[in-house]
């Protein structure tokens, strides 16, 4: 945008997160993405509004506060707090994070629901579902497990097959069960209420190839469409965490009804504290405001089609753009929590300075829907290189002269324009791609301008320049240049770094830089004393964090499992009845006997204990997470358990574990070791 254009006003969201378990660095690709973009439009003098909120309501989290014995509220709040203490320390500049479980979006959800049936949207009828008779409430097909129709694999979900891959009705499971309570469900009609998507179909085949979404996204879409669209159940039956449907006492909306319209609830609760932001001037239909959604690739269907639909059928307006993401992966693979790639944004931000990842991100991103993969050596490499040895080098090797040779003060010199021009010339480009979210595009050619400005300095070499008898005053002229560089890059990095940005400023002695600055030099300008502004990465730093993410899950997985065998690989079976192995499988694990010859507490885990293990022919270290269960440790001294021996080692920020030892029970405190009937000797094997 010119100086002279009008400014945009624009609204951005991020999908919600679930109010149901902490941030991962999957999650906060999707976030700094956003906030990148939205720092960029802001730079360039638009007004651009970044909300979004917890996604506050269905089973799993009214389950999960029964589980540890507090209302639904309560653990809502308590995520809400960690989420928004991990954005802001990421940097991630929220202008509203509200939740879904507030009164706007309660209003809003019903104004929705009661235009779209009004307008003959929503229909109803009975739908027979299973229902647990312990628990009093249906099961949605991820709380019913059963041997596959297709495969007979047991302990499959109520909608797919995790190993054959077959998909089916919950009602063609064999020999079902509640995964909530154990209890074999009844077969039970309950009224439902469903939203009429197919009225929407030629509105969205039209929608959809508009320009709103990727080519990618776009004919994904279309084959949903092409295949005909069918109604939406949006509702459930009580006991449900979530919005009562109006009118309908023991019916609920479903979580996915109200999830996107808390986009326009955090909006509006943002509205209600700032004046001069009208509601209406962004969702109306005749609405000039642009409205995009950044989302992940596994829910385009309810952003490309639900919403959408349901937006046209309450007559409110369209996005502008839903900008679509894939997948994080880790050195090439899923994140694995055994690993230790599985890291929480907690874990990373009590190791590495957010913006390493903020900047890794932006060098990977393109404007396509692919996966993204950290490779935790590529950043070690990257962040080091371009950030430390281009960037902040650039400062570090001019400032010095600066402030020995002239107190600080840069003198109005510039001893080659070519290089500013080249500079200023660069802009356009870098801001189309930006605003084309092309970040990986704009970093390489930010870091070209760096490589240039090196090389200047360089090939000048202000340091032996400086010993030459009356060539100072050109070693000022081309350090003061080399500032003038700096600034300039740290403008173009601004919505990437702004906390080095921030720093630069104090350091530059500048008011808040804005991207038309990029345009001015610096001339007869007193700096402030340099600091260094980033410091290269260690090795020993990731490894740090990868360990602590082995510990963090070690410690979630002892407290969830009901019955597990606990290492501090941490890999504990998450359901009673685990896949099925063949007999040599079997065989091939080495149980032992083992005597406890010494338990004690681990300095700094919560959950962990240190067990000396007498194996017979060996002595073997091995941390447990059972804690909880042994308040005093030294009682298990003297006592026999299992233990697996031929279990690789692993390495924890406490020491070595070697090996399992086997626990059981329903989880939470009551974790407790298996041992071997009277008469077992340690060392002995299991057969």
């Amino acid at each position: 945008m010119s100086s002279h254009s009008k400014p945009r006003q624009i609204l951005v969201t991020s999908a919600l997160p679930y109010a149901n378990g902490s941030i991962h660095l999957g999650h906060m690709l999707e976030y700094i993405q956003t906030d990148m973009w939205v720092r960029f439009q802001k730079l360039r003098g638009n007004q651009c509004i970044y909300v979004c909120a917890d996604d506050a309501h269905g089973s799993a989290i009214m389950l999960r506060a029964e589980k540890e014995g507090i209302t639904s509220e309560q653990l809502i709040d308590n995520v809400k707090a960690e989420h928004t203490a991990d954005f802001a320390d990421f940097l991630v500049n929220f202008d509203n994070y509200h939740s879904t479980h507030s009164e706007e979006n309660r209003e809003l959800s019903a104004l929705i629901y009661e235009r779209l049936k009004d307008a003959g949207h929503i229909s109803t009828r009975s739908v027979t579902q299973y229902f647990d008779p312990e628990k009093e409430m249906f099961l949605a097909d991820r709380f019913i497990k059963g041997t596959c129709p297709k495969c007979a694999s047991e302990d499959q979900y109520g909608d797919n097959c995790e190993k054959c891959g077959a998909t089916y009705e919950p009602t063609e499971l064999k020999d079902p069960r509640s995964a909530i309570s154990g209890a074999t469900p009844i077969l039970k009609d309950s009224k439902h209420f469903f939203f009429r998507l197919q009225d929407f179909s030629d509105m969205l085949k039209e929608w959809t190839r508009s320009g709103a979404l990727q080519d990618a996204v776009a004919n994904k879409i279309a084959e949903w469409l092409d295949s005909g669209l069918q109604e939406w159940d949006i509702s459930r039956d009580a006991p449900y965490f979530g919005f009562e449907i109006p009118g309908e006492p023991g019916k609920y909306f479903y979580v996915w009804l109200d999830a996107p319209v808390g986009y326009m609830a955090s909006f509006k609760n943002l509205c209600e504290r700032r004046p001069e932001l009208s509601f209406d001037a962004f969702w109306n239909t005749d609405s000039e405001a642009e409205l995009y959604h950044f989302i992940g690739k596994d829910i385009v269907n309810f952003h490309a089609l639900f919403w959408p639909a349901m937006l046209e059928g309450a007559n409110f307006r369209k996005p502008t753009g839903i900008n679509v993401h894939g997948y994080l992966t880790v050195n090439g693979q899923k994140m694995s929590k055994s690993r230790g790639t599985f890291i929480k944004a907690r874990t990373y931000l009590d190791h590495l300075s957010p913006e390493y990842l903020r900047y890794y991100y932006a060098a990977k991103l393109s404007r396509g829907v692919e996966d993204l993969d950290l490779s935790l050596d590529d950043f070690v490499q990257k962040v080091n290189s371009d950030l430390v040895g281009k960037v902040v080098n650039i400062a570090s090797r001019c400032a010095g002269f600066i402030h020995k040779g002239n107190g600080g003060v840069m003198v109005a010199a510039n001893p080659a324009p070519e290089l500013t021009d080249a500079f200023v010339a660069a802009a356009p480009s870098i801001a189309d791609a930006y605003e084309k979210r092309d970040f990986s595009r704009a970093m390489r050619e930010i870091m070209g301008l760096a490589d240039k400005a090196n090389a200047y300095i360089a090939d000048k070499a202000p340091w032996a320049l400086n010993k030459v008898e009356g060539k100072q005053a050109e070693v000022q002229e081309i350090c003061a240049l080399g500032i003038n560089l700096f600034r300039q890059l740290v403008i173009f990095l601004k919505p990437v770094l702004p906390k080095l940005a921030a720093d630069a400023e104090a350091f530059l002695n500048v008011p808040e830089l804005t991207w038309d600055s990029h345009t001015k030099l610096l001339a007869d300008h007193q700096l402030n004393a340099f600091t260094p502004l980033l410091t290269r990465i260690e090795p020993a730093k990731i490894q740090a964090m990868v360990d602590a993410s082995k510990e963090d899950l070690e410690a979630a997985a002892t407290e969830t499992t009901p019955a597990a065998a606990t290492n501090g690989n941490g890999e504990l079976a998450k359901d009673p009845i685990a896949p099925e192995i063949d007999f040599n499988t079997f065989a091939a694990v080495d149980l032992r006997v083992a005597l406890i010859e010494k338990a004690e507490f681990v300095e700094g885990a919560d959950k962990l204990l240190r067990l000396t293990l007498d194996i017979g022919d060996a002595k073997r270290n091995v941390f447990s997470g059972i804690k909880s269960a042994y308040p005093d440790p030294s009682k298990l001294e003297g006592k026999l358990t299992l233990y697996v021996a031929n279990l690789a080692a692993r390495k924890m920020k406490f020491g070595l574990s070697e090996g399992m030892v086997l626990a059981a029970g329903p989880g939470g405190d009551e974790i407790y070791l298996l041992s071997p009937d009277a008469g077992a000797k340690p060392g002995q094997r299991v057969k």
